[in-house]
């Protein structure tokens, strides 16, 4: 199940007025932090954080647990179903194609993982709940993507382009608590995905873990070679 804890200003998102009676489809969390929850097997917890930019609504979404994020611009406000389903979509094909990109396809099946994957995220739910950690990094890549936004003078024009700043913010080093070291949000949540949906186990992780590294560091040497060159 997804579980999308909103912040004040995401709840407000989604929620309307009618008949001058606020409807909301934010409810109230069964425990005052998410850590406190009941954890089913595949429950995900995610933060959602809303601001305007160019007078616009742009909602940040970001994975308790490893920190991924995802931008979704010119969202369309109180359209709950529209924005899972965006949400959902945007998700596995950032998945796919991160994994197309460093090799990892290897360790996927593809009919087994997307039918886990869309039985475990069939059901949603949205809280009205903060998390200061993933809060700190949202606020971070928000600051920062209205900075970008001001320089191209507009906001992603498309999945695509919002996909690609989604891959940039997902490969800054992250720190938070129950890490001990600094990570990449993209690498975790490969980790977390090739476990819950491919059932990997972790030597299988591992394995996935090193191919990415090595390809890494592939694009690396190639780029520094061109720019040599």
């Amino acid at each position: 199940m997804l579980i999308f804890n909103c912040t004040e200003a995401a709840s407000n998102f989604f929620s309307r007025v009618h008949k001058g009676k606020k409807i909301s489809s934010v409810d109230k969390p069964p425990s005052p932090t998410i850590e406190d929850d009941e954890q089913g097997e595949f429950t995900e917890q995610w933060l959602v954080h809303a601001i305007t930019v160019q007078r616009k609504h742009v909602l940040f979404v970001i994975h308790v647990q490893t920190r991924y994020c995802m931008i979704f611009a010119d969202a369309k406000k109180a359209d709950v179903e529209g924005f899972v389903h965006r949400f959902s979509e945007r998700w596995i094909n950032g998945l796919i194609h991160h994994a197309g990109q460093h090799d990892i396809l290897r360790w996927v099946e593809d009919e087994p993982m997307m039918e886990r994957f869309e039985e475990s995220n069939r059901e949603y739910q949205l809280y009205k709940r903060r998390h200061r950690g993933a809060q700190k990094h949202i606020d971070d890549i928000a600051w920062f993507f209205q900075d970008c936004a001001a320089e191209w003078g507009t906001l992603p024009p498309d999945e695509y382009a919002a996909g690609r700043f989604d891959a940039q913010m997902n490969d800054f080093l992250r720190g938070s608590k129950g890490h001990k070291d600094y990570y990449y949000p993209s690498e975790e949540m490969m980790a977390h995905w090739l476990r819950q949906y491919c059932g990997l186990d972790e030597s299988g992780i591992q394995g996935a873990r090193d191919r990415l590294k090595e390809v890494k560091q592939e694009i690396r040497e190639l780029e520094s070679q061109l720019r040599e060159g």
